[in-house]
C-alpha cells in the first residue's frame, strides 16, 4: 500500500462524523490564506466578498463548513497580526459556532491546527470569556482533519478533506515547504513575480498529481464521494464520473467559489464584486456555477 493510500485511508477512518439529512443547508469554503493584509495576503482583495457571503449563509441558517487553509501561517509566524488584520470575519466565525453550525479542517498551510495545545493557546488569547456567563459559548477553536457526512437513513457518506492527504511533500514534509516560503518565496514573489513551486494551485503538474492520486483512490474504495480543496481548482463531475468535488479557493480574482449543499442537491458557487454603472456602487452578487443536482447521483 502507498503511503498516500496510507494517509487518506487513515483520514477517513478517524474522521469526524456529521449527520446531514434533506433540512440541512451548508456552505464550504477553503483556501482563503487569511494573512495580515500586506503585500503578501492574497485574500485582503476578497475580503468583503467573503464576509459579505458569511452574513447572508449565516442569516440562512446554514453550517459553514471550512475545508481547510483558512489561515496563512506559513507566511506568518504569528497569529496575532492574522486575527488583528481580519478580526471581524473570526467574529463571523464565531456567531456559526454558537449556533453549532461551525467545522474547521486544517490544511498544509494551517497545519499548526492539528496540535489541540497549538489551538487552546490560541483560543485563551484571543478568545478568553469576558465572564463566567460566557464561559459556556466561548468560541470553539477545534479543528479536524477530516468529516464524514453521513445521510440519515442512508449508508451513504460524503468525505471531506483538504486534499493535501494526497500531496506527499505538503503532508508529509510541510515544514520543510514552510520554511521556503516563509523565507525565500515571497520575496521572490514581490521582486520577481515567481510563483511558489510547493503549490499545485501555482504548479499545473503537481495540481493533476494530487487529482491523480485522489482519484484512484476514490475508485479504489467503491467511487467514494469526496470535496476537497488545496488544488484551488474547482471541480464539479458530471453525474457517472468519479465524484471528486473541488470547491476552488476564496482567493480567485475579484471572486471566492464555493459549494453548497441544500435539500441534499449540490452546487458550485461563485460570490463576486461588479460595479452597477447605474448607481455608480458596488455590488456583491451570487452565481450558481454547476448544479443544483441530486446528491444521490453521486453516491
Amino acid at each position: 500500500m502507498s503511503i498516500t493510500n496510507e494517509i487518506l485511508n487513515r483520514a477517513f477512518k478517524n474522521a469526524k462524523n456529521v449527520n446531514i439529512n434533506k433540512d440541512s443547508k451548508i456552505i464550504f469554503f477553503s483556501d482563503l490564506h487569511k494573512g495580515d493584509n500586506s503585500y503578501a495576503d492574497d485574500f485582503r482583495y476578497n475580503m468583503t466578498v467573503h464576509e459579505h457571503a458569511l452574513q447572508d449563509y449565516f442569516k440562512k441558517e446554514f453550517t459553514y463548513i471550512e475545508i481547510g487553509d483558512g489561515v496563512e501561517l506559513w507566511e506568518n509566524k504569528s497569529f496575532a497580526p492574522i486575527y488583528q488584520a481580519y478580526k471581524e470575519s473570526f467574529e463571523l466565525l464565531k456567531l456559526f459556532q454558537q449556533k453549532e453550525r461551525l467545522f474547521l479542517l486544517w490544511g498544509n498551510h494551517d497545519m499548526e491546527f492539528r496540535d489541540p495545545i497549538f489551538v487552546e493557546k490560541l483560543r485563551n488569547q484571543f478568545f478568553l470569556p469576558k465572564n463566567l456567563a460566557e464561559k459556556n459559548i466561548l468560541f470553539n477553536l477545534k479543528y479536524y482533519e477530516s468529516l464524514l457526512l453521513n445521510i440519515e437513513d442512508t449508508d451513504h457518506k460524503i468525505f471531506i478533506l483538504h486534499g493535501h492527504q494526497a500531496d506527499y511533500m505538503n503532508y508529509v514534509h510541510w515544514k520543510f515547504n514552510r520554511f521556503f516560503v516563509r523565507y525565500f518565496w515571497k520575496y521572490m514573489q514581490k521582486w520577481f513575480g515567481i510563483s511558489d513551486p510547493t503549490s499545485p494551485a501555482k504548479n499545473y503538474s503537481g495540481l493533476i498529481k494530487v487529482e491523480k492520486k485522489l482519484n484512484k483512490w476514490i475508485v479504489k474504495n467503491n467511487n467514494q464521494m469526496i470535496i476537497c480543496g488545496h488544488t484551488h481548482r474547482p471541480r464539479f463531475p458530471d453525474p457517472g464520473d468519479i465524484p471528486h468535488f473541488n470547491d476552488g479557493s476564496c482567493v480567485h480574482p475579484n471572486s471566492i467559489i464555493g459549494i453548497e449543499i441544500v435539500n441534499l442537491k449540490i452546487s458550485l458557487i461563485k460570490w463576486y464584486e461588479i460595479r452597477n454603472t447605474k448607481t455608480n456602487k458596488n455590488e456583491i452578487k451570487k452565481v450558481i456555477l454547476e448544479g443544483p443536482t441530486d446528491l444521490e447521483k453521486f453516491l
